[in-house]
């Protein structure tokens, strides 16, 4: 049996080095793996490409990466609530490619299942189609985009076992459950680990084949990137 439990977020990301390429899952501020990037922030590790759903803000997620210059290139759907990162891609400082949110999960897909590339309708006839190659399906244009080749996943979950398997929960599952799959190392921090058997296989989202290391993270802030109060 494999011993996939890591005692901390230092432990389970200290072989990234500078010039990686990593997923982050999560979607805006949810589900994000807040242990990790702490440790990426603490670890100093520069030049880093990230590809994950949107950049973080200013203050949190991959935001605070952002401060500290340790991103060379972003690949993401969203980036729009985060001034540093609307500073570096301004300045020239920061390589950024913006993908349609679809072609995005359906690139790490493609990585988790071996595939390598897809071709999707998303970009015809738009600056995400230049350079790439297109084919026509029945009498509709694709755009062939190639799946995605990442050194490390870094995902979080609610709940996971130390064999591996992963429970996420509500919009927390939105890029985590693609990801989780496709990097060559998949790290993951749960809110609780739990011993194998304990639970529902029927509820397991990510099955522990794809995990490489497993601990239980601390402190969980869960911020609301906007709030919305009603009467």
């Amino acid at each position: 049996m494999i011993n996939k439990q890591v005692s901390s977020a230092e432990e389970a990301i200290n072989d990234i080095q500078d010039g990686d390429t990593i997923m982050l899952g999560g979607f805006g501020l949810c589900g994000i793996p807040e242990n990790c990037i702490a440790a990426l922030v603490k670890k100093g590790v520069k030049n880093l490409t990230c590809i994950s759903n949107n950049a973080g803000v200013d203050d949190f997620g991959i935001g605070l990466m952002l401060h500290q210059k340790q991103v060379k290139k972003m690949i993401s759907s969203y980036v729009g609530e985060n001034e540093e990162f609307e500073r570096q891609l301004l300045n020239g400082e920061l390589e950024v490619e913006l993908i349609p949110q679809g072609t995005l999960a359906f690139r790490c897909m493609a990585a988790g299942y071996g595939m390598p590339a897809i071709f999707t309708p998303a970009g015809i006839g738009t600056e995400v189609a230049i350079g790439k190659e297109i084919r026509n399906f029945n009498g509709k244009d694709y755009l062939l985009e190639k799946a995605f080749e990442a050194n490390f996943a870094i995902v979080k979950a609610w709940k996971g076992d130390t064999d591996g398997n992963l429970v996420f929960k509500a919009t927390a599952r939105n890029f985590n459950t693609v990801m989780a799959m496709a990097g060559k190392i998949t790290i993951a921090e749960v809110e609780e680990l739990v011993e194998p058997g304990v639970l529902d296989p029927n509820q397991i989202h990510t099955p522990g084949i794809y995990v490489h290391r497993i601990f239980q993270g601390k402190q969980y802030e869960k911020r609301i990137e906007k709030k919305t109060t009603s009467v």
